[in-house]
């Protein structure tokens, strides 16, 4: 059966899962669009629950549970990314506790607290999967892993990533329990350079808002730590600061 009214159910409820982050947390399910996307959700395992393809756009295999044909109108109205590929995939959620992380003994985590922009999200996990780092932790999160605009900027790298939501507190004591190095990124007088700090070990390098920075929770927390910079402005985009700390702990395991 070909879809190709925007009034039908199904239309209507994936436009919902899209736009509505209240709605898509409480369904358990979330929408993937593009074919690159959708084949590394299903090579991470993430469950999927149906499809929706139109046939004059869509040039890859037609999946083989239930598939759901629209027109290239419809598919227009429900694709976020405009009329690209002629896939969307719905699937279920996961929730991961941060207890279930096993670190290796050389493992590096980047921690962001109060990351608020789903395109700078997208683009922080992107960086943090090509330079190999062994987890993302989110704190005080005010942005979904699973809107559309992070795995759209992240090129689907959310799958294959070991990413966590927890509270300040239960951070602190995963990465004490866990000996890890901590570097804080907060900009004063006893802030060393990134290319000073030691990634052949246990280390985790804590982010803020471009806004506000780390909150005072952090404060003291860790050795502060600076990305040495000669030009006149003192600070970096947040997704660029990662990109570059994440290159750092790449390199130094390299050598």
């Amino acid at each position: 059966m070909l879809i190709e009214s925007f009034q039908n159910d199904k239309i209507k409820n994936i436009t919902k899962l899209i736009t509505d982050n209240r709605f898509r947390k409480k369904s358990g399910v979330f929408v993937v669009e593009g074919q690159q996307e959708n084949e590394r959700a299903q090579k991470y395992d993430f469950e999927p629950v149906e499809f929706f393809i139109c046939e004059k756009i869509f040039k890859g295999e037609i999946p083989g549970i239930k598939t759901h044909y629209v027109n290239d109108k419809v598919y227009e109205k429900i694709a976020y990314r405009g009329s690209s590929e002629g896939i969307i995939g719905i699937y279920k959620t996961k929730e991961a506790e941060l207890t279930s992380f096993k670190p290796k003994e050389n493992s590096t985590i980047i921690i962001v607290e109060g990351v608020e922009k789903p395109g700078n999200l997208g683009a922080i996990l992107r960086s943090c999967e090509a330079f190999g780092v062994d987890s993302l932790i989110i704190t005080d999160t005010k942005a979904d892993f699973y809107n559309p605009n992070v795995i759209r900027s992240s090129v689907g790298c959310l799958f294959g990533m070991d990413v966590f939501q927890a509270e300040n507190e239960e951070v602190l004591n995963f990465l004490k329990e866990n000996n890890f190095n901590i570097y804080t990124t907060i900009m004063d007088e006893s802030a060393e350079d990134l290319y000073k700090r030691d990634f052949t070990k246990r280390s985790a390098v804590l982010f803020g808002t471009e806004h506000s920075g780390l909150s005072d929770f952090w404060s003291g927390k860790g050795k502060n730590t600076l990305i040495p910079m000669t030009g006149s402005i003192d600070s970096l985009n947040l997704s660029n600061a990662v990109a570059i700390t994440c290159y750092e702990a790449l390199r130094q395991k390299k050598n």
